[in-house]
């Protein structure tokens, strides 16, 4: 972890993605279980939250955006300002000591869209009953359980649906779940559109499996 205590701007701050292949291919959206479960306790809630916060922007402005900080620190519950040591800078820098996030010059920041998967020192930083539940799904993860059926992943992209997320976010939680990429992308575009035309027959039902 670097120990640096990066610098930030009090007001604005443009938001850039941190481009890493082999992260994005192996990490956990810090809207996962994985994140919520086991980087929770290293990170802390605020910049759990934080990430998130951030992560969502960057879907709906995949080059970047501007972050407004006093209003983010505010919706976050960190004051309604964002001084250079507030909670909210706080979590700021944490997220880079971390490695989820880097300054990219005095008033920029990268921020991983995804989050790698624990070391063994954060591991050890862990209670011991989070240690074993860790380990639990490391074993898991190791021997993946068979990928659902065309009506299962409809009835999970249904379920999501309903929930209200959005397309995009319905099909990278299918994958997450181990769906199959083309087969998350057509349940996800199909529980989108029958949510927008009720009556409408699903395509599933219409072929064979």
């Amino acid at each position: 972890m670097d120990r640096t205590t990066p610098s930030f701007p009090t007001d604005a701050l443009r938001v850039e993605p941190w481009e890493d292949p082999i992260v994005e291919r192996l990490g956990h959206d810090p809207r996962s279980a994985y994140v919520e479960t086991f980087w929770l306790s290293i990170l802390g809630p605020s910049t759990v939250w934080l990430l998130r916060r951030l992560v969502g922007g960057l879907e709906a402005e995949p080059q970047g955006f501007d972050l407004d900080l006093v209003a983010c620190a505010a919706s976050l519950g960190l004051g309604n300002r964002a001084g250079k040591h507030g909670p909210f800078a706080r979590s700021l820098v944490r997220a880079c000591q971390f490695g989820a996030a880097r300054p990219a010059g005095p008033a920029a920041i990268q921020v991983r869209r995804r989050l790698a998967p624990l070391t063994r020192s954060h591991v050890a930083r862990l209670p011991d009953w989070l240690q074993a539940e860790h380990a639990r799904w490391l074993e898991a993860a190791a021997c993946p359980a068979p990928a659902p059926s065309v009506e299962q992943a409809d009835a999970l992209a249904a379920t999501l649906v309903r929930a209200g997320e959005g397309i995009d976010l319905v099909e990278q939680r299918l994958v997450g779940w181990g769906v199959p990429t083309v087969l998350a992308a057509d349940a996800a575009s199909r529980a989108w559109g029958a949510s927008r035309h009720p009556s409408r027959l699903q395509p599933a039902q219409l072929r064979p499996v």
